[in-house]
């Protein structure tokens, strides 16, 4: 039974979260809450792990998902739930194309489409930062406004950020560096 809810959540991830990967992240956040399959922390992990692994991260934070629910069939199965939806859109879309190429109602869709994928994208975004910058509970116990922030984490974002910027070196590196500081000092 879980498998099969499994392959319709994320069908229906794959089928609705237009944008690419990261807008995935509010469908997974809604399924967090609903199933408890996995924790918000548990998100922010599977980001980590799908930003430095190869392949697309939605696909990949799908299979972590599914793995992390039921093992390596439950992996499978959310994988192949999202990715579903896009395979039998694009061949519809590539059958049809040529006929709707210039169709104003098609580019209609795709200008609608835009501002709500970077919608998405910032709403997953803004979650994540949640998880990764801010310890509401610790906030909670002393009262202390310094305490609402995981000031170690925010220091190294604004440095990776910065230096990404700056210097243009590969992504796996900075990826690489952040997890060795986070080795070091035990975020």
């Amino acid at each position: 039974m879980i498998l099969l809810r499994l392959f319709f959540e994320f069908m229906k991830t794959g089928l609705f979260s237009v944008g690419g990967g990261l807008a995935t992240l509010p469908f997974l956040y809604e399924m967090s809450n609903n199933t408890g399959w996995f924790s918000h922390a548990d998100i922010a992990d599977m980001i980590a792990v799908s930003e430095s692994t190869p392949g697309a991260i939605g696909i990949n934070m799908s299979t972590y998902a599914g793995f992390k629910t039921a093992g390596v069939i439950g992996g499978l199965v959310a994988t192949f739930g999202l990715a579903l939806p896009s395979v039998i859109i694009i061949l519809i879309i590539a059958r049809f194309l040529e006929r709707f190429r210039d169709s104003k109602l098609v580019e209609g869709a795709f200008y609608g489409l835009r501002p709500a994928s970077i919608a998405m994208i910032t709403a997953a975004g803004l979650n994540v930062a949640k998880v990764a910058l801010v310890n509401i509970p610790l906030f909670k116990s002393t009262g202390s406004l310094s305490d609402l922030f995981v000031w170690k984490a925010i220091i190294l974002g604004v440095a990776i950020f910065v230096a990404q910027r700056k210097l243009k070196w590969s992504p796996v590196l900075f990826i690489a560096i952040s997890a060795a500081v986070g080795i070091v000092f035990q975020f």
